[in-house]
């Protein structure tokens, strides 16, 4: 068996490294870096027609990417799910994960997580004309809309409204179609995925957040558990996106001008 040249076999570990995306730095933008995002949240993660993608977790993950040494366009975002983020991040298949990603324990316990980046609340979204609904107990006499499973309407049925009548949908545009229907009174999620929603071009003007606290959702960025190379990059590149106004900018430009939110959150220092 002929053995390989040392400056063969480092070439070939350098293509290999290059390929993967596990290496960062100045000149690795001729390779691909494969990001985790949502397709369907307009406002964090779209996908528009004819492939263009949208978005505050877009731009965050754009201007990550970029202090990572990769242009725009040798970014490949993928599709995550709420429930498949953890495996895509253990096999490899994408490097980060920007997805409305709410911190908590254990999702830490599978992923380490740069951030927080954003503070998100669990709000209630209703027609822009309807002066009877201001706080959650007023949904005790109607009825709301969210997706099946959610641990939104969980809350508010268990501790806020339980005499609320709830219809689930499969996805939070259906919900936003039977509120524009009237076949519900309001719909409810974070306030973020509902701002996306009522600035989309089409609902300008037709609905309004309530403003409510309802809960507290840090979104982190995960990656790899154990990766803190990676996880400190990433904070790194966090930092400068607040420090240059770039932060800001993506949050108005994606969530529209009458959206109330809080500064960025601080960053949580990689143990």
């Amino acid at each position: 068996m002929k053995v390989p040249q040392a400056g063969a076999v480092a070439a070939v570990i350098a293509i290999a490294l290059t390929a993967s995306g596990c290496v960062f730095g100045e000149d690795e933008d001729q390779g691909t870096l494969s990001i985790g995002i949502k397709f369907d949240q307009p406002g964090i993660g779209m996908r528009e027609t004819g492939g263009i993608y949208s978005g505050f977790d877009v731009d965050v993950a754009t201007y990550v990417a970029k202090e990572l040494g990769y242009k725009a366009d040798r970014i490949e975002f993928k599709q995550v799910l709420s429930n498949d983020r953890e495996l895509l991040l253990q096999y490899n298949e994408v490097e980060f994960v920007v997805a409305s990603y709410s911190i908590n324990e254990k999702r830490k316990e599978k992923v380490d997580f740069a951030g927080p980046y954003f503070v998100a609340h669990q709000d209630l979204m209703t027609r822009a004309d309807d002066t009877s609904i201001n706080k959650a107990e007023d949904l005790n006499s109607k009825t709301m809309c969210s997706v099946t499973g959610s641990t939104s309407a969980e809350n508010l049925k268990k501790n806020l409204a339980p005499k609320a009548a709830l219809l689930e949908l499969g996805a939070y545009s259906d919900c936003v179609v039977a509120l524009q229907e009237s076949r519900v009174d309001a719909m409810t999620t974070d306030n973020a995925i509902l701002a996306g929603y009522a600035a989309r071009k089409e609902n300008q003007g037709k609905f309004k957040l309530t403003g409510q606290s309802l809960s507290n959702e840090n979104y982190g960025i995960g990656v790899k558990k154990g990766d803190k190379e990676l996880q400190r990059k990433i904070n790194d590149a966090l930092k400068k996106m607040v420090q240059d106004g770039s932060w800001e900018t993506a949050v108005k430009k994606n969530f529209g001008p009458n959206y109330k939110y809080e500064p960025a959150p601080a960053i949580t220092q990689v143990g």
